[in-house]
């Protein structure tokens, strides 16, 4: 009889290792990953995995502190024996980074994507923020599934905003408001964003006169400065709109975004869980489980 495959949680994922286990019927893993006071990397290995399939779990916010390790405890996994390492990353980081915009510049979502394609034989992640590359397979040479949270965001709107109108904050937020909107059975508008740096964004609005009687909620896929949700709250609270539900797939929010999406007069903060976040109130454990069931082995 063939031993369950091993679930291992990086440092902070230990939640979601445990809901995956438990949906998949697989074993919790134990695996040590610390520093040394260096400041390098430090794994071990501590269950037996020879011969078994194996998960890591590892949402890659601030990615840059966890590259390395779990490169590591891939390799790691793979001199103890397991027969192979999947990879569940609810957020995948650098894949904005799609294009040269200034000469010298390099793609960063190639080599992030065929970093992780040496270290796992097969990747899950959430929604990745796919704009000039479109599909996975194009950062990934290992099979890869996207998973969506369209549905279990609407749910969320569904059941807790009254009379919704979606709001896509900018024209790359369109595939997602528009999904979202779709389940939850709401109209929406997407409006036009002019960036002129990081922290200096435009979002003028359409007429919003005829949804006055509307809950605004604007929807996107991450939200890490919050730069053009705060500008668009700004212009729908001075459209004499009611404060506008925030909800996002990817709960970022560098530095002190949250706190100032909040002083510029947010009404509610919700975000799924792919990133641990007090904001998190849409749990996405089961969908990702039914994805990685269909990258498991027969």
């Amino acid at each position: 009889m063939t031993a369950p495959g091993v679930v291992i949680a990086m440092p902070g994922n230990e939640q979601l290792a445990e809901e995956l286990a438990i949906r998949l019927g697989l074993e919790r893993g134990v695996a040590t990953v610390r520093r040394f006071p260096d400041g390098e990397s430090y794994v071990r290995i501590e269950s037996p995995v020879d011969g078994r399939g194996t998960i890591i779990v590892c949402t890659l916010d601030r990615p840059d502190d966890k590259l390395v390790p779990l490169f590591l405890l891939a390799a790691a996994l793979r001199e103890a024996g397991a027969r192979s390492v999947g990879l569940v990353a609810p957020y995948l980081a650098y894949m904005r980074q799609d294009r040269r915009f200034q000469p010298g510049e390099t793609i960063s979502a190639h080599h992030v994507g065929a970093w992780i394609s040496q270290c796992a034989d097969w990747l899950l992640t959430v929604d990745p923020h796919l704009h000039r590359i479109t599909d996975l397979s194009q950062v990934c040479s290992v099979p890869a599934h996207a998973v969506h949270a369209a549905q279990s965001m609407a749910q969320w709107i569904r059941e807790h905003v009254r009379d919704p109108l979606l709001i896509g904050p900018d024209e790359e937020s369109a595939q997602w408001v528009g999904a979202v909107a779709q389940h939850a059975l709401a109209p929406f508008v997407v409006l036009r964003k002019t960036r002129r740096g990081d922290r200096d964004v435009e979002v003028p609005l359409p007429d919003v006169e005829r949804w006055r009687s509307r809950t605004p909620v604007l929807v996107d896929d991450i939200v890490s400065t919050a730069r053009t949700m705060i500008e668009t709250v700004g212009h729908l609270r001075q459209a004499g709109l009611a404060a506008p539900v925030c909800v996002a797939v990817h709960a970022v929010f560098a530095q002190t975004a949250f706190e100032d999406l909040r002083a510029a007069g947010a009404g509610e903060i919700v975000s799924c869980d792919t990133i641990r976040h007090p904001s998190n109130r849409i749990p996405l454990a089961a969908a990702i489980a039914a994805g990685v069931r269909t990258l498991l082995p027969a």
